[in-house]
């Protein structure tokens, strides 16, 4: 009663807050999304093989982020929280019944560019990558792509270093002799 409304003191700032220093380092949702969105944009892409499927993908994983963004950003753990979630929803997508469809005709050359061999490697790659399991995909888009360690891609996919190693492994053998990836003899000396 004896307190007037300018000695009324802010309970979010008090010292005895503890939340409040960690969320001055944690972005808000929408910085969060514009400073990583590419980055996350390129691994749905090279988990899907596809930009239209990879935009859809990103979107269910920061909306899935977004749902739980006061918890994930209390935590810290915003980032792998995302990742997580690519992957967990791109291999939930894989598991459904497909619906797709198939084209009939083959389709016509596309016209010469400077960009045609860049091109040509950027589809082998992805054609490469399809050949791998969802798992060796996933590690080697996370490893390597998006360059985090053995035991960040362990935390971000939920399992232990040692099944990253293997996976790990297991998807460069099967990169290293698939025949996309062998240099033509064309290029050969």
């Amino acid at each position: 009663m004896g307190e007037s409304r300018g000695q009324r003191a802010d309970p979010a700032a008090g010292p005895s807050d503890s939340a409040a220093p960690r969320t001055r380092l944690t972005p808000s949702f929408e910085q969060f999304v514009v400073s990583r969105s590419s980055s996350l944009w390129r691994s749905a892409w090279l988990l899907t093989g596809d930009a239209h499927k990879a935009e859809d993908l990103l979107q269910t994983a920061l909306l899935k982020a977004w749902r739980r963004w006061d918890k994930i950003a209390r935590d810290g753990a915003v980032d792998g929280y995302v990742r997580r979630c690519l992957v967990t929803t791109y291999t939930d997508w894989w598991r459904r019944a497909w619906t797709g469809e198939l084209p009939s005709d083959v389709l016509p050359e596309r016209a010469a560019t400077a960009d045609a061999d860049l091109v040509e490697l950027r589809q082998d790659v992805l054609a490469a990558l399809a050949t791998l399991t969802r798992g060796q995909r996933a590690v080697v888009v996370l490893r390597y792509f998006d360059d985090l360690t053995e035991v960040q891609t362990a935390d971000a996919l939920g399992v232990s270093v040692g099944t990253v190693k293997s996976q790990t492994a297991r998807a460069l053998n099967s990169l290293r002799s698939s025949p996309l990836l062998m240099p033509s003899d064309e290029e050969t000396p």
